[in-house]
C-alpha cells in the first residue's frame, strides 16, 4: 500500500528573495537571521523597505552588499529592541523572593543576559541585586547581537519620559528605594548611576552562530526566542542548558516556555507561570 507523503507549500518569489537576502548577509557580514520566524521577518522587511522607499527585496539586497554604512539601518529595523525596565514586574517578585536567597550561598555569581537590547532590564537586574546585597559579588554579561543597541546599553541614558512609567514598574517589583535614587535627570534624559555598570560586561553574542563563553548560575534571556523559528529556538535551549551550572536559574519571557522541548523534564518551575526554571541536578 502506498503511504501517501505530505508535499511542503511551493515558497512563493518573496520567500525565495528573503532567503537569498538572508543568505548574502550571512555570508558577506556574518550576521545570521536565516532562522527567524519567516512571518515577523517578513513584516519587518517589508516595512523597511517602504521607509526606504525600495520597490523591490532584489533591490534592498544590492543596497545592503554595496553599502555597509547603510547595513546598521536594516539591523535596527530587523531587531526587535522593545523592552522596558522591570516589565513584567511579578517577574522580578518571584526573582526576588525565590531566586535571590538561594543565590545568596554562593560566593560569586554569573548572570548572562542574552538579547539584552538597550538594557533595560539589565539595569533592572543590577538594581535588585544591589537592594539585596549580592550586586558586589555579581558578574552580568550582557550581550546582544546589534552593536548600535549595546552602544546605547553601555550608556545608560534613557529618555526621563519613561521615569513615571518605569517608576511604577519598580514599585510593582518590589523595589525598596525611591526609584529616583538610581539616576539623575539631565535635559529630557535620566543618566543612570555608573555603580550600576561597574559590575557588566557589555559584548556582542549572536545566538544563532555563537557558542557558549562560560558557565553561568542564571541565564535571563526574556522575549527573544518567539522570534525564532523550531529550529533556531531548539538550538539556543541547547546553548542555554549547558551553559548553566547545575542548579542554574533560566528565566524566560511571558509568551515563552521549555514546554515541548528536549529538555523540559530537565528543569523545575520555580513558581508556576513565572518562566523561573531550575536545571535539575544530574539531569
Amino acid at each position: 500500500m502506498l503511504i501517501p507523503t505530505m508535499t511542503l507549500p511551493k515558497p512563493t518569489l518573496e520567500d525565495i528573495e528573503i532567503h537569498l537576502l538572508l543568505e548574502g548577509v550571512y555570508q558577506y557580514y556574518g550576521y545570521d537571521f536565516r532562522d527567524y520566524a519567516l512571518s515577523s521577518l517578513k513584516r519587518r522587511i517589508q516595512s523597511f523597505m517602504q521607509l526606504e522607499g525600495l520597490a523591490n527585496i532584489s533591490a534592498l539586497q544590492e543596497r545592503l552588499l554595496h553599502n555597509r554604512a547603510y547595513l546598521e539601518r536594516f539591523l535596527l529595523a530587523l531587531t526587535v529592541n522593545v523592552t522596558s525596565m522591570f516589565r513584567d514586574p511579578s517577574f522580578y517578585n518571584t526573582f526576588r523572593n525565590q531566586v535571590v536567597p538561594f543565590l545568596q550561598t554562593y560566593p560569586f555569581i554569573r548572570i548572562w543576559h542574552a538579547g539584552c537590547s538597550t538594557g533595560e532590564e539589565v539595569y533592572s537586574m543590577a538594581i535588585l541585586l544591589q537592594e539585596e546585597g549580592l550586586y558586589h559579588r555579581c558578574r552580568i554579561y550582557a550581550t546582544d547581537t546589534n552593536e548600535k543597541v549595546l552602544q546605547n546599553a553601555r550608556s545608560g541614558i534613557f529618555s526621563l519620559k519613561l521615569m513615571q512609567e518605569y517608576t511604577h514598574l519598580y514599585l510593582k517589583a518590589g523595589g525598596k528605594k525611591s526609584f529616583s535614587e538610581y539616576y539623575t535627570a539631565a535635559y529630557d534624559n535620566a543618566i543612570f548611576r555608573s555603580s550600576l555598570r561597574e559590575n557588566v560586561v557589555f559584548a556582542q553574542h549572536n545566538l544563532a552562530t555563537d557558542s557558549s563563553f562560560n558557565e553561568f548560575n542564571v541565564i535571563i534571556c526574556r522575549n527573544v526566542l518567539i522570534y525564532f523559528n523550531q529550529a533556531l529556538q531548539k538550538r539556543v535551549h541547547q546553548l542555554f542548558y549547558n551553559s548553566l551550572c547545575t542548579f542554574g536559574i533560566l528565566g524566560l519571557g511571558k509568551q515563552e516556555s521549555i514546554r515541548f522541548t528536549s529538555y523540559e523534564q530537565h528543569y523545575e518551575e520555580i513558581v508556576k507561570g513565572e518562566k523561573l526554571y531550575k536545571k535539575i541536578a544530574g539531569a
